[in-house]
């Protein structure tokens, strides 16, 4: 994300243009969960599921791009990010729902670039083990910290590390595609087709693997997150389309290629990252090594790129009076320094709740994937809503056919997703979202409004009935970790 950490933190009077957008959706989207792909699939599926599995996701993805694209320039005056469509469609509080479990999102999935990164260092420190011992989380935190005091302060280093980590943290990523289809075998790749007797049904395997999809495709709204910055309405459309287009073959052939060179199951025990263990067989340990000082690179700008997302994404709801008005202070330096402390808090929590998981970065991972879902489903169907109102969303006399079965789609993958995510991360995400209700009464009592309307009682009875039974299940082991 090469100049999101400027805008989001200067917000200089510059307008963003289509290159930079683009290269914010890039740098958004190339980010940890890329190195972690080739094991997370080799737990799940052989080839023949990867590739539908890809297909699928990609398409699905691809809709949403042009979901977010036509949303952008039919609707120009909801220039808040991915929760100003669920507002706009469904109401305030199903909005509040949206801007807080993306948010959410983003910081849950800041703990998985720490819990990766270090990692990555545990192969040589096993004291830190997979980024998931005390002493893990204890340097983590540091990080963490580290972090928020260097945005806090809104000075040009934070940019300059953003301008670094686009190109450092792409090269490795097509280098090692590059090596692997040199060093590919055939007969290796063939063997790993079908897939192995762990791996279950064609559709389970599918199934299995939907939620690393949706990861390492988050970002793809990025440009719409900075709408209101954009030179040309038009630009946010195309931004997110070509940072889509550009990243999915890459994130494709590093799953594919990696087929190539090792079996199925021996890839499904590496440890992660497991791109450098791929690389490692091939190459040997200059390899790994070259994937984990890139893997670094690429943790901390992403890191960073999406601390600054979530915190403008606080900071923007609170504008808007969908959150407490405190979460619109900013500093003397323009940077929205309480909802950049509250995105701080809430990684700060996760990352300790991944010490009681069997595996920490795949349950972050998954729960940073079901978070997204909700603001995805909403903006999807938002669409839907629109494309049956020809006044509200196309040109006069423009046909909106196509523009209805873009968002049907996008809407059906979505759903697909929510169904893919298993109750367990429902249910956990449900969790978090009940106590943060307090944040949108909150809100309306400083407004001097009705708590609640009676459909948006429903909403929240629902919402803490199903966080009760998701508590209930995590204390009598129905649920693991």
């Amino acid at each position: 994300m090469t100049h999101t950490g400027s805008e989001a933190v200067a917000r200089p009077a510059a307008k963003l243009t289509l290159l930079t957008l683009t290269a914010m959706v890039v740098g958004s989207m190339v980010g940890a969960g890329v190195f972690s792909l080739p094991r997370r699939f080799a737990q799940e599926t052989g080839v023949a599921g990867a590739l539908i599995a890809w297909a699928v996701a990609g398409t699905g993805m691809l809709m949403l791009a042009f979901v977010f694209q036509a949303l952008a320039v039919r609707r120009p005056d909801l220039d808040a990010g991915v929760y100003a469509y669920a507002k706009a469609g469904f109401g305030e509080y199903l909005g509040f729902f949206s801007a807080f479990g993306y948010w959410a999102s983003a910081c849950v999935g800041n703990v998985t670039y720490w819990v990766l990164i270090i990692s990555t260092v545990g192969a040589v420190a096993p004291v830190l083990g997979d980024g998931d011992t005390m002493t893990a989380v204890v340097v983590s935190s540091v990080g963490l910290w580290g972090f928020f005091l260097l945005i806090r302060r809104g000075v040009k280093e934070a940019a300059a590390i953003n301008r670094i980590v686009t190109v450092a943290k792409i090269v490795p990523i097509v280098f090692f595609v590059i090596l692997a289809l040199f060093y590919f075998e055939p007969s290796v790749f063939a063997d790993n087709f079908g897939g192995t007797d762990y791996a279950g049904s064609l559709f389970g395997q599918v199934r299995g693997t939907m939620l690393a999809t949706v990861f390492v495709f988050l970002g793809v709204e990025g440009a719409s997150v900075y709408s209101r910055h954009a030179k040309r309405r038009e630009d946010v459309g195309r931004a997110t389309v070509l940072g889509f287009l550009s990243v999915f073959a890459v994130f494709a052939s590093v799953t594919i290629v990696s087929y190539g060179l090792l079996p199925m199951a021996e890839i499904a025990e590496l440890r992660q990252p497991s791109m450098a263990g791929v690389l490692e067989s091939a190459v040997g340990t200059w390899g790994q090594v070259f994937i984990s000082v890139g893997l670094i690179v690429s943790v901390l700008g992403a890191y960073l790129a999406w601390t600054l997302m979530a915190a403008e994404v606080l900071f923007v709801a609170a504008k808007d009076k969908d959150m407490p008005r405190f979460l619109k202070r900013s500093s003397a330096g323009d940077v929205p320094e309480a909802a950049l402390l509250l995105t701080t808090c809430l990684s700060q929590v996760v990352l300790v709740v991944t010490l009681f998981s069997d595996d920490a970065f795949t349950f972050a991972l998954d729960l940073t994937s079901a978070l997204s879902l909700i603001p995805f489903l909403l903006a999807a169907a938002f669409a839907v809503k629109l494309a049956g109102r020809p006044e509200r969303w196309g040109a006069a006399g423009r046909s909106t056919r196509r523009e209805l079965v873009i968002a049907v789609l996008a809407t059906l993958y979505t759903a697909f997703l929510l169904y893919a995510a298993e109750l367990k991360f429902v249910l956990v995400s449900f969790i978090l979202y009940a106590p943060a209700t307090f944040l949108f009464v909150k809100s309306r009592r400083e407004q001097g409004r009705r708590l609640f309307s009676p459909g948006e009682a429903v909403i929240c009875a629902v919402t803490v009935a199903g966080a009760a039974v998701g508590v209930a299940a995590l204390a009598v082991g129905w649920i693991e970790l």
